[in-house]
């Protein structure tokens, strides 16, 4: 078998772990996004805004991590976003056409009941390096 070699992603353009786990790994082929919260880079949760703000933040950070990683957004290869309310559906997918423009990768949208600290959208990816 092949050895693989992973490297950590971290940067400074989205928020810090707060938790044991990274903004992402990558290994030379693809970079693995954690879920991605609507919190600014500086730490500053988004919680009491509305929907839209909510997930350009999230795509926002999911963005920072995949540059940092050594590609671009529209590398990403599949996106899994956790969204609180199946109500929120058409306007997710409003915010995130536009934040992807003409590219489309595979997605999931799981609607849950609730999120951490009661954001109402995560969103989590995998892009090719």
């Amino acid at each position: 078998m092949k050895d693989h070699q992973v490297t950590v992603i971290s940067t400074k353009d989205a928020p810090s772990p707060t938790g044991p786990y990274v903004q992402g790994l990558a290994e030379p082929s693809l970079i693995f996004i954690s879920g991605q919260l609507p919190i600014r880079p500086d730490g500053t949760g988004l919680k009491d805004k509305d929907f839209d703000t909510q997930v350009r933040q999230a795509l926002a950070n999911v963005f920072a991590i995949v540059r940092a990683g050594g590609s671009a957004p529209d590398r990403i290869l599949k996106v899994t976003a956790f969204v609180v309310g199946l109500e929120h559906s058409p306007q997710f997918n409003k915010v995130y056409a536009e934040a992807f423009g003409s590219h489309r990768p595979a997605r999931s949208m799981v609607t849950v009941p609730q999120l951490a600290g009661d954001y109402l959208v995560e969103i989590e990816a995998i892009a090719e390096r």
